[in-house]
């Protein structure tokens, strides 16, 4: 398994946290959405944890985004990358 630190995991954390500063929401009132504390959010974004792929629908219905265009934004951003570790 990849470290939480690679590339693509870079690329999806980005593009989440776009995702939520796009909807103008805080981290605090995503949490609040997730009925999580504030520091799930942080976690996420900072990479200290991973999401799964449940979490990850969650959190994309609670910032109000199709988690496909998330997808879709994560696979752009790779393949104009390096060509590391394309997917």
């Amino acid at each position: 398994m990849k470290s939480v630190f690679s590339h693509e995991y870079q690329i999806f954390r980005s593009c989440m946290i776009a995702a939520r500063k796009d909807a103008q929401l805080t981290q605090e009132s995503v949490a609040k959405s997730l009925k999580k504390p504030q520091s799930f959010v942080a976690k996420y974004e900072n990479g200290e944890r991973r999401l799964d792929v449940i979490e990850f629908l969650l959190v994309a219905r609670v910032i109000g985004v199709d988690p496909c265009d998330i997808i879709r934004k994560i696979l752009q951003k790779i393949s104009e990358g390096s060509g590391e570790g394309q997917i």
